[in-house]
C-alpha cells in the first residue's frame, strides 16, 4: 500500500467533508499527517453527519458553509495545496422532481468554486467527484470512458457540466483539476435513511430493522461496487499524479453482481432477512440503466490504481458498522 507522503503538512479542503466519502478520506488525511478543512452545509437531505468524524474532530477544522455561497467558497480555497471537491446533490429521484437545486449545486455552484480558485489560488489541485450515471443506459460493457455520454436524468447532465467545468479551467486556466466517474461507492458512513446516496444503504437499514429488502425489476441488472477505501486511494492518486491533470477516470471492479444475488449475499453475510422482486416505482423505471459495469483500465494504467477489498468482506465490515452504530445511522 502507498504511503503517500506527499500530503504530510500540506493544507487540504474537502467539500461535503461531513459526508460519507469526504469523511472517510479526512480520515486518511489526518493519518497522513496534512491540515484538513472540511466544509459542508449539513442540509439534512444530503450525506453530511456530524457522527462520521467523530474520532477525528479534534484534528480537523469544519466550516458549516454552503457550497454555493461564492463569498464562502472564495475564503476558504486559499492558501490549500488540495481540493477534493465532493460535494453534491446525489438523488436521482430529487434531481427530476427539484431540477434547479440540482443545477444550482451541481454545476453552477461547482463554477463558482473554480472562479475562487482561479482569482485566489490558481496553483491548488482539484479533485472533481463525478459519476458513471453521465453515460446513461450502457451501448456495450464493460464501460469505458470512450462510451457515449447520454446522461437519463438531470442529475447526470448537472454533474456532466461540473465535470467540464473543471477540465475547461485546467485546459485554459492551467488550475490542475481531474475527474473520477464513481461507480456504486459503499462502506461505514454512507447514508443509509433513505435511498438518495446509494440503494445499498437503504438495503443496509432494512436487513437490520428486520424490514425486507426491496429489489426493483426482475434482480438480473448487474452493478458493480467500490468499498469506500479503494475510492479514497484513487482520490490521493489523482492528488499527487501529474498524470492525472486534465483527466476523467472512471473507478469500477472486476466483480459485478446482479442485484438478487447482492441481496442473497447481505442475507447471508448477516444470517437472516428476505428479499422480495417488485415492480419498478414508474418514477424509478423511468431512469433505470439497466446492467452497468466499469471497465477502469485507464485508471490502472496511468496511476496504478485498482480495487483491493473484495466484496464481500466490504459488505461484512459494513454490516458490522452500522449494528455497532445503528443510533448514530438508522433512525
Amino acid at each position: 500500500m502507498r504511503n503517500f507522503q506527499e500530503f504530510v503538512n500540506t493544507k487540504v479542503l474537502i467539500t461535503g467533508g461531513l459526508g460519507f466519502i469526504g469523511s472517510s478520506l479526512a480520515r486518511r488525511l489526518v493519518q497522513l499527517h496534512a491540515n484538513v478543512t472540511l466544509v459542508d452545509s449539513l442540509i439534512p437531505l444530503y450525506g453530511g453527519n456530524f457522527f462520521n468524524i467523530h474520532n477525528i474532530k479534534d484534528q480537523v477544522t469544519v466550516n458549516i458553509s454552503d457550497v454555493r455561497d461564492p463569498y464562502a467558497m472564495a475564503y476558504l480555497v486559499q492558501g490549500q495545496d488540495y481540493l477534493f471537491n465532493l460535494a453534491g446533490q446525489t438523488s436521482h429521484i430529487d434531481s427530476m422532481t427539484d431540477p434547479q437545486t440540482d443545477l444550482d449545486i451541481n454545476a453552477s455552484a461547482q463554477l463558482s468554486i473554480l472562479e475562487a480558485c482561479r482569482k485566489h489560488n490558481p496553483s491548488v489541485k482539484i479533485i472533481f467527484a463525478s459519476t458513471r450515471q453521465l453515460y446513461g443506459k450502457p451501448e456495450y460493457l464493460p464501460v469505458d470512458e470512450k462510451h457515449p455520454i447520454r446522461p437519463v436524468d438531470v442529475n447526470g447532465i448537472n454533474k456532466l457540466a461540473g465535470e467540464w467545468y473543471h477540465l475547461l479551467y485546467n485546459n485554459v486556466y492551467k488550475i490542475r483539476a481531474c475527474a473520477l466517474r464513481l461507480t456504486n461507492t459503499y462502506g461505514p458512513g454512507m447514508r443509509v435513511k433513505d435511498a438518495r446516496q446509494t440503494f445499498l444503504g437503504i438495503w443496509v437499514r432494512n436487513l437490520i430493522k428486520g424490514i425486507p429488502i426491496k429489489v426493483f425489476g426482475n434482480g438480473l441488472q448487474l452493478r458493480d461496487f467500490n468499498y469506500v477505501e479503494d475510492v479514497v486511494d484513487a482520490l490521493l492518486l489523482a492528488a499527487v499524479n501529474p498524470k492525472a491533470d486534465g483527466e476523467v477516470f472512471n473507478l469500477g471492479s472486476t466483480e459485478y453482481i446482479n442485484l438478487r444475488n447482492l441481496a442473497t449475499l447481505l442475507i447471508e453475510i448477516f444470517q437472516k432477512g428476505i428479499y422480495e422482486i417488485l415492480p419498478f416505482p414508474p418514477d424509478l423505471k423511468a431512469i433505470d440503466i439497466g446492467d452497468y459495469y466499469s471497465n477502469y483500465s485507464k485508471i490502472n494504467k496511468s496511476l496504478g490504481w485498482s480495487p483491493r477489498v473484495p466484496l464481500r468482506d466490504g459488505l461484512k465490515q459494513t454490516i458490522e458498522y452500522y449494528i455497532q452504530n445503528k443510533t448514530n445511522y438508522l433512525e
